[in-house]
């Protein structure tokens, strides 16, 4: 029997279907809110002469983000009125759009020199609406992409996060270079648009369970605990929640700090715009692309294990560029081997993450693992990043975060030597076209 051949477009097409377009606009919007209280309001409060460890304390406000399984259910559950005749998810995506503009406004135009309590309190609400965003993209993603999809969807997704992202951010230094700060963040908001005119555009997602405008006291118990109880009912729960919370504790604790590292090796915003976030976001492009490569390649399990071992080692390039010193190159070299391990990771682990989830509780679900994900680095990041620096240097901290990725990589080892991955995959990873576990 003849090989059936493969061309250059049967590569190409699966990221041109609509429903991997449709996500990659979304994602643009994603990065905006997340964008705005990272390293760009870390950026503005170490230049407005704020120390270390009050600039890392304001990672606090990425912990809003880890409490959206509190209200990701009514994302899920509950109609909004007069717009919610527009759908579900094309309702809430339009109000935490609303919500993400108005937040970032309010932080734009506050001053950290003289109300420091206030911009803590502007960044938990943007915190809040972004996070209140994250949900129902997220949901929208998971409904709208076909189990075959999964990959190159997570990948679109990762696409146009990194470009909204990077571009705000690019903009705000720029914006920040040649005005000030509060102009910088309000021209940043355009970011929040392109997921609400994709959500009018393309309409609603299919749905796997409708909202209810009026639920019983009982009822509401129970759309609040029913995704969670069908999370942890599966065979081996706890040990897949263990792995969402220590896969990702190295590079949460690597990311936060790096922006200080680099102001205090007096690396200019041109030179942070060009190559921390100029070389960078081509080299997460390309990250995507290996990532969408080895996936359809090599499987789920093995794709993943993969991308775990390299964001590992990513670490380790900055504890050589802090010995390096203000080198060009070394951020270049650093930031390129990062934002490629990141891509790749953010291909495969996404995938699986997505896969795991009820299409009854996409929303709940979702939120819970993505919470999950970054919640231990967060705390450890807010109460320890500043101090460990102060105390071990850039040079040691950095090793010490490669160290800390090294437990996940052999827990999602044995996960997949044990056949726990395929039998923790949901109905988002088998329902419809293609089934995750295939090619593995």
């Amino acid at each position: 029997m003849q090989a059936e051949r493969v061309t250059w477009w049967d590569g190409v097409r699966p990221y041109v279907e609509r429903g991997p377009l449709a996500v990659f606009f979304m994602g643009i919007s994603s990065g905006l809110a997340f964008t705005m209280i990272g390293a760009t309001l870390t950026t503005r409060l170490k230049q407005d002469g704020l120390n270390k460890s009050t600039i890392t304390a304001f990672s606090l406000a990425f912990l809003v983000y880890n409490l959206k399984p509190l209200w990701a259910w009514m994302v899920d559950g509950v109609r909004l009125p007069v717009i919610g005749r527009l759908g579900q998810r094309v309702s809430w995506i339009l109000l935490a759009g609303v919500l993400v503009i108005a937040a970032v406004t309010n932080l734009a135009l506050v001053d950290p020199k003289s109300a420091i309590s206030y911009t803590a309190t502007a960044a938990i609400l943007v915190g809040f609406a972004g996070a209140t965003y994250d949900i129902v993209i997220d949901a929208y993603r998971i409904e709208t992409l076909e189990p075959y999809q999964m990959g190159v969807g997570s990948g679109m997704t990762q696409y146009g996060w990194k470009i909204g992202s990077v571009a705000a951010g690019s903009l705000a230094l720029a914006v920040a270079a040649r005005s000030n700060w509060h102009v910088a963040y309000l021209a940043c908001l355009v970011f929040a648009v392109p997921a609400m005119i994709v959500a009018l555009v393309r309409g609603e997602p299919k749905r796997h369970r409708e909202p209810t405008s009026r639920r019983t006291t009982s009822e509401m118990i129970a759309s609040i605990a029913g995704p969670f109880q069908e999370f942890f009912r599966r065979h081996g729960a706890f040990v897949i929640l263990l792995f969402i919370l220590v896969h990702k504790i190295g590079d949460t604790l690597g990311q936060q700090a790096l922006r200080l590292m680099l102001d205090d090796l007096k690396f200019t915003n041109d030179e942070i715009a060009l190559y921390d976030v100029g070389v960078g976001f081509w080299a997460f492009w390309v990250g995507l692309f290996i990532g969408g490569v080895l996936y359809s390649r090599l499987g789920l399990k093995r794709s993943v294990l993969i991308s775990l071992v390299l964001m590992a080692v990513s670490n380790a390039s900055f504890a050589l560029l802090a010995g390096a010193g203000h080198s060009n190159l070394g951020l270049a070299g650093a930031m390129a081997f990062e934002n490629a391990a990141s891509g790749i990771g953010g291909v495969t682990v996404i995938a699986y993450f997505s896969a795991l989830c009820d299409l009854r509780f996409t929303a709940a679900q979702y939120a819970l693992i993505s919470a999950g994900a970054s919640v231990v680095g967060r705390v450890l990041t807010a109460t320890t990043t500043g101090r460990l620096v102060d105390a071990m240097g850039y040079v040691d901290f950095y090793w010490l975060t490669t160290a800390a990725a090294v437990p996940g990589v052999l827990l999602f080892w044995w996960m997949s030597a044990s056949g726990l991955v395929d039998r923790s995959i949901g109905s988002a990873g088998v329902a419809g076209e293609g089934d995750v576990r295939d090619g593995d």
